[in-house]
């Protein structure tokens, strides 16, 4: 490799590390957050989380619940006992959901 070779690629390879380290340092690491389902209730009720996060609901009752969009746009499906289910939200906005078994049982996610 030639000097002027050599430097080029330094500051190429100096300009990408750059970029990438930028990149770290205002990007952010995906989280997951859950959402007991106890009692016949959603907790916690309302949820502020980040686009791209997922949230995981987990049943401790005995009954089968789900969450369900109130637009059914997701679903986690029929979640037994000790069973759970999640969803990545890629988009801003609010969310609120339901269990298809107990309508009473309600929730909102609001997402930054």
């Amino acid at each position: 490799m030639s000097s002027i070779t050599r430097r080029q690629f330094g500051g190429v390879f100096a300009a990408g590390c750059a970029g990438l380290l930028s990149g770290v340092r205002e990007g952010r690491a995906a989280t997951t957050h859950q959402v007991e389902i106890k009692s016949f209730h959603f907790d916690p009720e309302r949820l502020v989380i980040k686009a791209g996060d997922t949230v995981e609901w987990i049943n401790h009752d005995i009954a089968p619940h789900t969450a369900t969009a109130d637009d059914k746009s997701w679903d986690t499906k029929t979640l037994r006992k000790n069973k759970s289910g999640s969803i990545t939200f890629a988009n801003t906005g609010t969310q609120t959901y339901y269990c298809r078994f107990h309508r009473k049982m309600v929730g909102e996610i609001i997402i930054e």
